[in-house]
C-alpha cells in the first residue's frame, strides 16, 4: 500500500486524542472521520485536528469506501461488537484494550480476522511502552530471564470519571481492562504461556457495581511468577509500576522511565523512534497494514490473555 492510510477513529475522549496526537507524528496516515457519542463535542475535537467527517454513528464511517482502518477507542462493551463490525465492512482494526469483556466474543473476532485476513489489532500498549522494550531487547538476546514481575495498578477513582477528569458514560473494570495489561505483559516477557492464575477481590461498590480492590497471582509454563495488585482505591501515587526480577538484573518500569534495581535511571530513548508508547502502538498498526502482515499485539496472539481473565472471572463468581 503506497497511499496515504486514511483512519475512522471511534471515540473522541481522553483515548482518542492521544491517538490523534501520536498519529499526526506518522507520516501517510490521515485521519479522515471522527465518531462520538456527542455530536457537538465530537465536532470540536474534529475542527482543532482537522478532521472534515464527523458522526455519532460507527456504521457511517464504515460506509466511506476511501476509509482503509478504524481504531476503536470506546467503551469495553462495545469492542468485540465494533471489532467483527469493522471486518465485516472489510476495514482494518485497531482496539483499545481490552478486546472484550466475555471470552467468547473475543474469540468470534479472532476467528473473523483469520477468515478475512485484514489486520486485527488490540493496544496492550506495555509492549510498546519503551521501558518494556527494553527489557524485551535483553530477553531476546539471551542478557535477561524473567523470575517473578511484582506489579502495582493503582488508581483513585471512587466515581466513574475518565483520565480527562469527566463524566464517564460507562464503568471501567479493574480486571478485564487493567489486569489485562500485565496478564499480557507478563506471558510475553517471559517467553512462556500462563498455566496458574488464582485472583481474590474486595467488596463490590454499591453504585458502581465492581470491586474496587483485587489481587491476582500468575505462573507461566516456564515457572516465572507474577503478583498483581490492583485499586481504585490508592489515593496516590497513581499509575502501574513493575519491578521486574530476573536472572542478571532488575528493573523498574514506570510508564516510559526504566530503572535498575539501585533506583538509578537507564536511558531508553534510543529504544524507539519515539518516547511515547501510544504513537508506537500505532506505527505498528499501520506498518503491519503497509506490510501485509500480523502485528505485535494482534488479537490472536493477545487472545490467551483473556482466556485467563474468563478462568479467573470464573473463580471469582
Amino acid at each position: 500500500m503506497s497511499k496515504n492510510i486514511k483512519v475512522a477513529l471511534a471515540g473522541a475522549g481522553a483515548f482518542g486524542i492521544k491517538h490523534l496526537d501520536g498519529i499526526k507524528l506518522i507520516d501517510g496516515v490521515e485521519v479522515v472521520s471522527l465518531i462520538g457519542r456527542e455530536l457537538a463535542k465530537t465536532q470540536e475535537v474534529a475542527t482543532n485536528y482537522g478532521i472534515g467527517h464527523v458522526t455519532t454513528n460507527l456504521n457511517e464511517s464504515l460506509a466511506l469506501k476511501e476509509v482503509d482502518a478504524v481504531i476503536l477507542c470506546t467503551p469495553t462493551q462495545m469492542h468485540a461488537s465494533q471489532s467483527l463490525a469493522c471486518l465485516k465492512a472489510g476495514k482494518h482494526v485497531q482496539v483499545e484494550i481490552p478486546l472484550c469483556d466475555i471470552y467468547q466474543d473475543g474469540a468470534e473476532v479472532v476467528a473473523l480476522q483469520k477468515q478475512t485476513g485484514l489486520v486485527a489489532m488490540c493496544g496492550h500498549t506495555r509492549r510498546f511502552n519503551p521501558s518494556h522494550q527494553f527489557v524485551h531487547q535483553q530477553i531476546k538476546r539471551g542478557e535477561f530471564s524473567v523470575l517473578q514481575m511484582d506489579v502495582q495498578t493503582y488508581f483513585f477513582r471512587r466515581s466513574n470519571m475518565n483520565a480527562l477528569g469527566q463524566p464517564r458514560s460507562w464503568t471501567d473494570h479493574l480486571l478485564w481492562h487493567h489486569a489485562a495489561h500485565t496478564v499480557d505483559l507478563f506471558a510475553y516477557q517471559a517467553g512462556s504461556p500462563v498455566v496458574k492464575a488464582y485472583a481474590v477481590q474486595g467488596p463490590i461498590h454499591p453504585i458502581l457495581g465492581i470491586a474496587m480492590d483485587m489481587g491476582i497471582q500468575l505462573q507461566a509454563a516456564n515457572g516465572a511468577i507474577c503478583t498483581l495488585s490492583l485499586s481504585f482505591n490508592n489515593d496516590g501515587p497513581l499509575g502501574t509500576f513493575f519491578r521486574y526480577i530476573g536472572d542478571t538484573a532488575t528493573y523498574l518500569a514506570r510508564y516510559d522511565d526504566l530503572f535498575n534495581g539501585k533506583e538509578e535511571k537507564l536511558d531508553v530513548s534510543k529504544v524507539a523512534v519515539s518516547m511515547n508508547g501510544i504513537e508506537l502502538q500505532d506505527r505498528e498498526f499501520f506498518a503491519a497494514i503497509r506490510e501485509g502482515r500480523e502485528p505485535n499485539g494482534s488479537v490472536a496472539q493477545v487472545l490467551p490473555c483473556y482466556q485467563v481473565l474468563h478462568d479467573l472471572e470464573q473463580q471469582l463468581a
